[in-house]
């Protein structure tokens, strides 16, 4: 039965745990008081758990992002969409790999920086101390899709020096702040890395024995003895990190090695180790691992990377190459790093007729390099005395809080400072969004929902306050406040009265036609303070929409939802989100759904193409293999960064405004809807609502 059904939405709201099953186990170490821990039987929300949170606040201030305030009843979203989700925090590590915050140590090596002439330079320290402590949360969204959760006492280094995430300009709390005119230092977001899987250790196997191994069957003569065919495998190397991975990752395949001294130390040269195999059925099986496969999965290609470089590349001032002379070799090494979109550059062959690539972009495309490759051997990944120069979009783009208290990591290091998502930063740093309760972000985002039981209560408290002026509030531009378990909470009827009855204006953006529900409560508002919505739909296609957007009301419904509440007098637009090109940027298609949108009465219709930033690309790629992939090498052309080609985007754009204007010529433009009596209170300015941004919103 569609989500969207009268009966279902009622079942929704009477929903109780079957009778006689033991209460949900509480989640090892929560750092909130959870008054209630919560699972319901009933298929929508199967494997589902809801934590009911004490909030110590409701009203949360945001910055940068067209509107003062905002509200969330709840953190995390069961839609479960495809692009819906955030990543881990990691610290780049001395080895040039990177661990996430709360699992450092006292002693681990970590980058830090120090000043050196005119550029701070990166700098292996240790850490000397580390605990953690609760304290108020800020998300720091930056231009390339960073996100960036800490304290408001926690500082950033900027092109202006060090600033806190929040402060004032007068009183005792002034000090210098982030503001949405700010650049961080750094390279921006860290790539996630591999996985170890077979595909991967394969991938590396292939890369590293074809670079650098000497593999062959050939007929030895021997005196006195008639020839015979004889095997050998030897792979010798300096570094022994890439030689004992390769062994252990030969074992692993049922091929032990013999490992010994190739070349002993002089005074000129270190010793060079070896391993070895010589018997048939070793060679044979090490021949057939190595074989370049009909269709490499990403694993392969991140494997043969890193094993590539072990054995052929060098990263020397700067400059990251992986040379080879056979053209199959440097074929690979060009196709695989076109798959991850990290640019190179063949240079001419040099008299011996060994080519090299080289990859561009300086250090923020070298680290994307390592770690979404990891090669084994840390001394060609070392970045010491590097210094702090990028071309990475860090601007600061908006501050918003979470509305609530969350532990917060904290070092000591011998610089002062260290590394976090690639960018320069000390004191208190958080696990990403919901790994501030010690979940998943990846699993438990959509699994696991945190509900703010006593939102109503607290925001009409800090709606009675003297101070509180009447500003605009947007509501759903982090996780959609009619998810589908508002119909077992029923929080947002309260919140909408509050906000009445403080005279304080509102904007609602939803996935949900569970809004619907409250269309009396929305025009008794409406008659006091000015009230606006906006719905995001991406598409007609219902095999798509399961596919994509599996936990949300079908388009159908949604569209049904933005006429009811035009009819009843709600402003009510559309955000044509996401378009995700070659899945519903289709011409007719859009078309189709902007004029059904205009005889719905939308008043705005504006498109948001996908946003593939830091963690949501990890999560979308593999989505896209499986599904689609006959659109990976599209996606890879247009998507070199988190946002698609500009000359792609503004093409959407101009295609739906010449659609939206034909839409309604013919069914008429949307109804300007007088204010509300009541207005704002005395003395205040009503803000706007909310604007249909060009950018794609937390909502997605």
């Amino acid at each position: 039965m569609p989500m969207n059904d009268p009966p279902l939405i009622a079942s929704l709201a009477d929903l109780q745990r079957a009778p006689g099953s033991p209460p949900p186990r509480l989640p090892a170490a929560l750092p909130l008081t959870v008054e209630r821990v919560r699972t319901f039987d009933a298929p929508e929300f199967a494997g589902m758990t809801f934590l009911e949170v004490e909030s110590k606040t409701a009203l949360n201030r945001v910055k940068g992002m067209g509107f003062n305030w905002s509200i969330n009843p709840y953190r995390g979203c069961s839609h479960a969409c495809t692009y819906c989700i955030v990543g881990e925090t990691p610290i780049l590590m001395g080895n040039g790999r990177t661990k996430p915050l709360g699992e450092l140590r006292v002693g681990d090596e970590v980058y830090g920086t120090i000043q050196a002439g005119r550029y701070r330079r990166y700098v292996i320290t240790r850490v000397l101390d580390h605990w953690s402590t609760a304290k108020p949360a800020y998300r720091i969204s930056l231009r390339d899709g960073t996100e960036l959760i800490a304290s408001g006492d926690h500082r950033f280094l900027t092109k202006r020096g060090w600033k806190y995430v929040t402060g004032t300009e007068q009183g005792r709390h002034r000090r210098p702040f982030l503001t949405t005119n700010n650049k961080l230092i750094g390279t921006g977001g860290f790539a996630t890395p591999p996985k170890d899987t077979p595909d991967y250790r394969r991938g590396y196997l292939c890369g590293m024995i074809r670079g650098d191994a000497h593999i062959d069957s050939y007929l030895s003569k021997r005196p006195g003895r008639a020839p015979s065919l004889s095997h050998s495998f030897r792979l010798a190397l300096v570094d022994r990190e890439g030689l004992q991975r390769t062994a252990e990752y030969l074992l692993d395949l049922g091929i032990p090695t013999r490992e010994f001294v190739f070349a002993a130390e002089t005074a000129t040269r270190q010793q060079i180790d070896a391993i070895s195999a010589s018997s048939r059925a070793k060679v044979e099986a090490i021949t057939d691992f190595i074989a370049w496969p009909r269709d490499p999965s990403d694993d392969w290609c991140k494997g043969f990377l890193a094993g590539i470089f072990d054995a052929e590349g060098g990263y020397n001032q700067g400059v990251l190459r992986i040379s080879n002379t056979d053209p199959e070799i440097l074929d690979r090494i060009m196709a695989c790093l076109g798959r991850f979109s990290i640019p190179f550059v063949k240079e001419p062959p040099n008299p011996n007729g060994c080519v090299s690539i080289r990859i561009p972009g300086g250090l923020r495309q070298h680290l994307r390099f390592f770690h979404t490759t990891d090669p084994a051997i840390t001394r060609k990944r070392s970045i010491e005395e590097v210094a702090l120069k990028s071309d990475a979009p860090l601007q600061v783009e908006a501050i918003e809080p979470l509305g609530i208290d969350i532990p917060m990591f904290d070092i000591t290091t011998g610089t002062g400072d260290f590394i976090a998502n690639g960018v320069v930063s000390h004191n208190c740093f958080a696990r990403p969004t919901h790994s501030y309760l010690n979940l998943s972000p990846l699993e438990d985002f959509e699994r696991t929902i945190v509900v703010k039981a006593n939102v109503v209560q607290v925001l009409r408290r800090e709606l009675a306050r003297p101070s509180w002026r009447g500003e605009h509030v947007a509501m759903g531009t982090n996780t959609d406040p009619y998810q589908r378990c508002e119909g077992r909470y029923k929080l947002m009827p309260g919140i909408i009265d509050a906000l009445a009855s403080s005279l304080t204006p509102f904007s609602i953006l939803t996935k949900g036609t569970l809004i619907t529900r409250d269309i009396p409560a929305l025009q008794a508002a409406a008659e006091r303070v000015e009230v606006s919505a906006a719905l995001t739909i991406g598409m007609l296609d219902e095999a798509l929409w399961r596919e994509s957007e599996p936990g949300t009301p079908s388009p159908k419904a949604r569209i049904g939802a933005v006429k009811a509440l035009n009819e009843a007098g709600i402003p009510t637009g559309v955000m044509l989100a996401p378009i995700m090109p070659g899945l519903n940027d289709d011409h007719g298609q859009l078309a189709e759904l902007i004029d059904r949108l205009a005889e719905a009465g939308a008043t705005h219709i504006s498109p948001i193409v996908l946003h593939l930033r830091p963690g949501v690309r990890e999560l979308f790629w593999p989505w896209l293999e499986r599904a689609h992939p006959e659109l990976v090498n599209r996606y890879t052309q247009l998507y070199s960064r988190s946002r698609a080609a500009k000359a792609y985007r503004d093409e959407i754009t101009a295609f739906v405004a010449e659609r939206r204007r034909a839409a309604q010529s013919r069914h008429g433009r949307p109804m300007n809807r007088p204010a509300a009596p009541g207005g704002p209170r005395a003395g205040r300015t009503a803000a706007p609502v909310l604007p249909a941004a060009p950018d794609q919103l937390r909502l997605l």
